[in-house]
């Protein structure tokens, strides 16, 4: 008897409970919709001061055969024998060079290359129309093509370290397919001509960088197996000493003759029509769905903490009355 007396007890606590909380939001209904309304004007705000940013995509397949792992690999054991070390090893050219893109070392030599320094902090904005940048005069003066200083004296103008933490972070990315080994290399900029321009770049960059280093350390390795050729009078370790040549003569005519030397481009970057952010409709939506919810969090909380006073009044007034 009094467990089915205390069920229905609960069920009408519940209902009293989920009724009171409906009364709550619509008594503070209007201030919800004023902190929904601040906070879909601040959200459409923002989306629009948020300049356009566009995205150029370059598809990239590794080379077959770049590189001189696959041709070390082949006499690894001839230069053994002969107690040489050429420097090879199991590392993929394909996997050094993308690793080598993001480098600190070849983006601040790519930047400096290019001349980008005043592209990533010397403007403000990209000129759809005329198509051209928009210079921050308070940073930069294209006149006399010099960086500015600040009232203390110090120039604006930016490190290498500044370059290229920008550009990796706001500007670069590079990702990898691992089921078929596809890499793709996105370049994000205000400019959708500097977007697409840069992808090339350093598509063309990272290529000529891997084959100079290969050529570089294959000519090294032809000076050094001619002089241990020399050392040895052995017919044995001659003919070794010369297939060992003949391997690393292979190596810099075939990077003198293979122009995409580490990625082959399968998909080029093209200058894109669209931009791919600010994504202005969904800041707007979530900034008009913060808003609401905070509303009713807020009169929530207030009518809680209204009620709990209330409940405090008659103990207060019992309490009086018995002490009297």
């Amino acid at each position: 008897m009094t467990q089915a007396s205390e069920q229905p007890s609960s069920f009408v606590d519940n209902e009293i409970d989920l009724r009171e909380l409906f009364v709550a939001i619509w008594a503070g209904k209007w201030f919800i919709i004023l902190i929904t309304v601040i906070f879909a004007v601040g959200g459409v705000a923002y989306a629009l001061s948020k300049p356009n940013i566009f995205q150029a995509s370059a598809l990239l397949a590794p080379t077959e055969g770049s590189g001189r792992v696959r041709l070390g690999g082949q006499l690894g054991g001839l230069a053994s024998l002969a107690g040489v070390n050429i420097g090879q090893d199991g590392t993929s050219n394909t996997v050094i060079a993308k690793e080598v893109l993001q480098s600190r070392a070849f983006l601040s030599d790519f930047i400096g290359r290019h001349g980008l320094a005043v592209q990533l902090f010397g403007t403000k904005g990209w000129n759809v129309r005329e198509s051209h940048w928009n210079y921050n005069r308070e940073v930069y003066n294209p006149d006399a093509t010099e960086w500015r200083t600040s009232e203390e004296g110090n120039s604006f103008e930016p490190t290498d370290w500044d370059l290229v933490e920008k550009f990796r972070v706001e500007h670069l990315s590079v990702s990898e397919n691992k089921d078929n080994g596809m890499v793709t290399l996105s370049v994000r900029s205000q400019s959708p001509v500097a977007a697409q321009q840069w992808a090339e770049w350093l598509i063309r960059d990272i290529n000529e960088h891997m084959r100079d280093e290969d050529i570089e350390e294959a000519e090294a390795s032809i000076q050094y197996l001619e002089t241990k050729l020399n050392e040895t009078n052995i017919a044995g370790m001659q003919q070794v000493f010369y297939q060992l040549i003949e391997s690393e003569t292979r190596t810099v005519m075939l990077a003198n003759a293979q122009r995409e030397y580490v990625f082959k481009t399968i998909d080029p970057a093209v200058v894109p029509q669209e931009k791919s952010a600010p994504k202005r409709a969904l800041i707007a939506v979530l900034a008009t769905m913060l808003g609401g919810i905070l509303g009713v969090f807020v009169v929530l909380i207030r009518a809680f903490i209204r009620n709990g006073k209330q409940d405090d009044i008659p103990q207060l007034s019992a309490s009086n009355g018995k002490a009297g």
